[in-house]
């Protein structure tokens, strides 16, 4: 059975993008300026593929056995759902709206009414710290806090003693339904537990993200009889229509222990990966080094990844936007993506820069020997 595991390390941005400027990006290159920070990484299976080719990355060769290049992004916008889109085929030419000054207040109170809820904050903020902000008024009241970023999300934090978990997804939903008017990408739950001082974000976030506005490589697959499975966030960027099953992670460990498990079982033959620990814990939060323990983990799996493939399976390593952690922002960085493809006794080909995260979708598209509907161009002949 042919077999294909897709795996989205968030944020791993290999170099500014040709438009970086548009995004005061200029500079950005999250694993490059990771490694510069440590003074060199120690991570034997990403150098054996070939990240080193791609980039400079300190630490790191360029001999490499995989088939190795960069991909810029053509949609508009830098989050992981126009990432992920475009990753699946799909383009986004609307920018998803964005409000760095606070949700319209007729739309708080929409979803207020529907969901016999209140929200404060409502301000542009990073999690951590509007929890610590806010948390003990939010204890007190039980009203749910409210934020945003640059990007487009709508994101509710609540203690699960004040809110719990079923409650808050119920929330969402309402949320979500509203959002759509105002062309809100995500709206994502925030639980966190923990006291005053000490509050902890847990691993049952959940994003409800808009339906793909057209065909990607998961309803693609689908609709030919192909078994798709997601893990992570894919099917909150998704949804679950195109999907035969999903599974919700916690933690990039857990999440690489699920696919190792998946290519022992042979029970699918497209499997979409999202580790997300990168972008979440070291990304937005501006730590280098904690970024680097992140890439060891992956790094160490990999090797168990690639150990476990049969020889007609195809794996692909890419990432959806970068978040440079050295950057002085915590928001994403426009950059590069790796197109990092491998396979047993296959090709070691370096591609250099294309344009098109979409090239990834036309590659699986036949590599399932279908005709590529997708607006890219496959690599599979250089795999």
């Amino acid at each position: 059975m042919k077999r294909c595991f897709l795996v989205v390390i968030d944020s791993l941005g290999v170099g500014e993008a040709p438009d970086a400027n548009e995004y005061d990006d200029i500079g950005a290159n999250t694993l490059g300026n990771v490694a510069k920070h440590i003074d060199g990484v120690n991570l034997p299976n990403f150098n054996r593929l070939g990240f080193g080719k791609i980039t400079n990355v300190k630490g790191m060769e360029t001999k490499h056995i995989g088939t190795v290049g960069r991909l810029s992004e053509l949609s508009i916008g830098n989050d992981s759902t126009t990432g992920h889109w475009e990753l699946a085929g799909l383009i986004t030419e609307k920018e998803f709206k964005t409000f760095p000054n606070g949700f319209p207040q007729k739309l708080m109170e929409q979803i207020e009414k529907e969901a016999n809820c209140k929200f404060i904050g409502n301000i542009s903020a990073s999690g951590t710290e509007i929890i610590e902000n806010l948390g003990e008024h939010h204890l007190k009241t039980k009203e749910l806090i409210l934020y945003t970023s640059s990007d487009s999300v709508f994101q509710i934090a609540a203690h699960e003693d004040v809110c719990s978990l079923k409650d808050l997804y119920r929330i969402c939903e309402i949320a979500r339904k509203y959002c759509d008017e105002y062309n809100i990408g995500r709206v994502i739950a925030r639980p966190f537990l923990g006291s005053i001082g000490n509050f902890t974000r847990t691993y049952d976030r959940k994003d409800f993200g808009m339906n793909p506005p057209g065909e990607t490589i998961l309803s693609y697959l689908f609709k030919n009889n192909f078994k798709t499975y997601a893990i992570g966030k894919i099917a909150d960027l998704f949804g679950t229509n195109y999907l035969h099953n999903d599974v919700h992670t916690e933690g990039d460990q857990n999440g690489l222990d699920i696919l190792i498990e998946d290519i022992k079982s042979g029970e699918h033959n497209f499997t979409f990966v999202n580790l997300v620990d990168l972008d979440m814990l070291y990304g937005h939060r501006e730590d280098p080094v904690g970024y680097y323990k992140g890439l060891q983990l992956i790094d160490n799996s990999l090797e168990i990844v690639m150990q476990n493939m049969q020889k007609d399976d195809l794996l692909i390593l890419t990432g959806d936007h970068g978040t440079d952690p050295t950057d002085g922002k915590t928001d994403h960085s426009r950059e590069y993506v790796p197109f990092v493809a491998y396979k047993i006794n296959g090709k070691a080909k370096y591609i250099g820069d294309v344009e098109g995260f979409t090239n990834i979708a036309s590659t699986i598209a036949e590599f399932f020997n279908l005709e590529n509907i997708f607006p890219g161009k496959s690599f599979l002949n250089q795999i």
